[in-house]
């Protein structure tokens, strides 16, 4: 098995950022652990509980309005997207994946505001439960890492 070589960066101090999460609640349990390991990586990372918004919509396709709607609040340095859709026996898992990763990307270029998006697609749930604590991490270290680069860059 091949693994993600990420390299490192040195724009990890998130203690002077403000940063929204919006989670779905569908598959809550995959949902829940992407939460909790998103957390608590913010918080290794220095951000302060005080400074994170988290909200829950009820599923995938729910989550790119909720972006959007901290997006225009322009309050945030950066924002993350939790969800978890694992295929079923319908052409519905590739509709709602498309349509919530590339809604999500869509806020992230309309607001200029870096999206972390954690919203898994995955085969089944066993493929969920092996990423859920990888990717909510990834997702924190992400928004942290892109907020301090566009701050940087402005």
């Amino acid at each position: 098995m091949f693994g993600a070589e990420k390299g490192e960066s040195n724009l990890t101090d998130g203690s002077d950022l403000y940063i929204g999460i919006v989670q779905a609640r569908f598959n809550e349990s995959i949902t829940n652990a992407l939460a909790d390991a998103c957390r608590a990586e913010l918080a290794a990372l220095g951000v302060a509980d005080k400074h994170i918004t988290h909200i829950k919509v009820p599923g995938a396709l729910e989550v790119p309005v909720a972006l959007q709607a901290l997006a225009e609040q322009n309050r945030f340095d950066a924002l993350i997207a939790l969800g978890c859709i694992i295929r079923g026996e319908t052409y519905h898992f590739e509709l709602v994946a498309n349509e919530s990763g590339a809604s999500v990307s869509r806020i992230a270029l309309d607001y200029q505001v870096p999206v972390a998006n954690a919203i898994l697609t995955t085969e089944n749930l066993e493929q969920a439960v092996a990423r859920q604590t990888d990717k909510g991490r990834d997702a924190a270290r992400v928004a942290v890492e892109m907020a301090n680069l566009l701050a940087d860059l402005s």
